[in-house]
This record gives C-alpha cells, structure tokens and sequence, in this order.
C-alpha cells in the first residue's frame, strides 16, 4: 500500500496514511481513462447547431430561366447552394453526442487517473477542510501553505463555506465524492483529498 503524508491547512505534516492499493495501486488503464475524458467532454455538448438546406430556405419555386438558349449553365432554382441566399451543403442539425460507458470501464478509469496522480507524486492528503466563514483570503492562504498552483480540492460531502470561498479561485476547484470524475482530475495539477474523503472513495470504489 502506498503511504502518504497527511498535512494540515497550514501545510504542516501532522502524520501518514495508507492508501487502499485496491483504488490508488491499480494498473493505469490509459486508454480508458482516454475514453473517459472524451465521453465527458461530448456529454457536455449542447448539439444544438443548425443550418437551413435547401429545402428549408425560403423562395426558389420557379426555373430562374430557361434550360436552353440563354449561354448561362443551367439552373433550377435560385435557392441552391451556389446561389446567394441559397441552402448550405450538408448543413448541420441538432444531434446529441453523447455516448455510454460500461460501469466497470468508468471505475477503472477513475482509479487509473486516482493511481496517476499518486506515482507522480500529485496527490495530498488533508486532515480536514473546514471554513467558520465564507472568505476566498483563507482558501487561497491553503492553497498558499500546501504548495497548490492548479488543484482539485475534494470532500467526502459538499461544504458550502469552502465551495464558495473557492469560487472566486480561478486555479481551483471543489468537488464533492459523489461527483468526482475523470476529467476533473485529469485537469487538475495536483488533487487535494480530505481523510474523509479517501475514506469514502475507498468505501465506494474498492
């Protein structure tokens, strides 16, 4: 089992903890953590993109001229695609991009980016979390006292004090157990776990 140290919200090492090799020991699955990242960023696509073809622009009924005779190529509407006003080819249309996976493949990945960012040395663990007010000072002060440019700061359960007091932040982000993901991680320089929340990550995902 791998052992990392705990470190206060003063940055100050105040003991060890073994972390599950079941969850942050795994064999890196990079394609699936690949798929995992591709998957959330296509679930996040509005789709909602649309062009009008050529059936649906307005006017063109008549032949703007004979077919013969006149010395221009022929034509049978004013509404196709070389024409001003005309439809476009090929024109997009509202569609949904997203797309399932298996319930094993996204634990996997999960675990594969948690093990990750453990052998590169990006992951710290935090005694606790916890603000007596809503201030961005003293969440930057944190981030500050552990050394954390770019991180994802994760709780065992959303605390609203430490959610807000890192809106603000724009190198920081809040995540709570039951909704961490792959991207989410994988974006982060370093991940910020609460004793709570390994706990729990451990008990969801072992």
């Amino acid at each position: 089992m791998a052992n990392v140290s705990v470190y206060n919200m003063e940055g100050k090492e105040v003991g060890t903890m073994e972390l599950n090799d079941a969850v942050f020991g795994v064999k890196v699955n990079e394609h699936l953590v690949h798929m995992a990242v591709v998957q959330h960023l296509a679930n996040m696509r509005q789709g909602t993109q649309k062009a009008k073809t050529r059936s649906e622009v307005s006017g063109g009924g008549r032949k703007p001229w004979r077919q013969k005779g006149t010395g221009h190529a022929r034509q049978g509407s004013t509404r196709a695609p070389q024409w001003k006003g005309g439809g476009v080819v090929f024109a997009p249309v509202p569609r949904d991009y997203s797309f399932k996976m298996n319930k094993k493949e996204k634990r996997i990945a999960l675990k594969s980016a948690l093990t990750s960012k453990v052998q590169d040395s990006r992951l710290i663990v935090l005694d606790e979390l916890k603000f007596d007010e809503i201030k961005t000072k003293n969440f930057v002060a944190v981030m500050n006292n552990l050394k954390v440019e770019k991180g994802l700061f994760v709780m065992a359960n959303s605390d609203k004090n430490v959610v807000m007091s890192a809106r603000n932040v724009a190198e920081a982000d809040t995540i709570s157990v039951n909704t961490i993901n792959v991207y989410d991680i994988m974006k982060a320089k370093t991940v910020v776990l609460t004793k709570d929340a390994v706990a729990k990550i451990e008990e969801v995902y072992a």
